[in-house]
This record gives C-alpha cells, structure tokens and sequence, in this order.
C-alpha cells in the first residue's frame, strides 16, 4: 500500500514522502497514530500543495534574513555597556543574552540569544565581534564595543 508519511518514522522513511508500507503496518500502527495517510489522488495534490507553499516560505525566510545580514553588518557597533576594573578585566561577563537585550534595547528588533555564537563569554573592554545565526546557512558578523561604566 502507498501512504504518505505525515510525521518521521523509522526505518520507512521522512515527513513528505510517499512510501510503500504493508497493509497491516498502515492500517494498524501508522493510519491510527497519524504518522501517515493513504496515498489517493486527492491526498497527493494536497501533499504537492502544501510542498509548495513550505518552498514559499522558505524562499521568503531566507530574504529577510539576507537583509538582516545586511542591516547587522552595516550597522555601528552595538555598545554594551559594565562595570570593569583598572586594567580593563570587567566585573562578571557579557552573555549572549545581554547582547540579544542590548540590540532589541538599540535596533528594536529581537534576537534570540540561542542565535548568538558566543565561544565563551566576553570578559575584557574593547571591541569584540560575534556571530550571529539567522538561518540554516546565514550567518552575520555584529560588531560589539564593550566600555566601561
């Protein structure tokens, strides 16, 4: 029997494809789980619609995340402002959560801090670059300059 697959299942196959399943695995595990559906006519046009329209969206995320990487590295450096001592070591660190609120505070847009690549957090004054993912393959370098308070 052709299902297609609603939801990822071992050993048969991903969400979107159409794969031959027994009768008895279709009808008694995958039909009543709602991991697949039976591949009728009907079902496949709405299959190849919905294809469509996820392909759409993604086109879309992909151009606004190209021009938030255009605005993020064009943009002057994000100030982030703390306390430091003499020789320029600060008092705690920033974190990528303290960037994520610094841009939201200075650009009004948000970020989130999971998107942040942070090697470790930063504990010196100066400037200091980091990454920034914004889709699967988009990335952006922002530019920090960390000063003293």
């Amino acid at each position: 029997m052709q299902v297609i697959l609603l939801k990822d299942v071992k050993g048969l196959g991903k969400a979107g494809q159409m794969v031959k399943a027994s009768d008895g695995y279709a009808r008694n595990f995958l039909f009543p789980k709602k991991l697949a559906m039976e591949a009728t006519d009907a079902n496949i046009a709405l299959l190849e619609k919905q294809k469509k329209q996820i392909e759409a969206q993604r086109a879309m995320d992909i151009q606004v995340a190209e021009e938030m990487r255009g605005k993020i590295e064009s943009a002057k450096p994000l100030k982030l402002v703390s306390k430091a001592g003499d020789n320029g070591k600060l008092f705690g660190a920033i974190t990528a959560q303290d960037i994520a609120d610094a841009f939201k505070k200075e650009y009004l847009v948000e970020i989130d801090k999971k998107k942040i690549v942070l090697d470790s957090p930063i504990k010196n004054l100066g400037p200091a670059e980091v990454m920034v993912k914004l889709y699967q393959d988009i990335t952006a370098k922002l530019k920090l300059e960390v000063v003293q308070e």
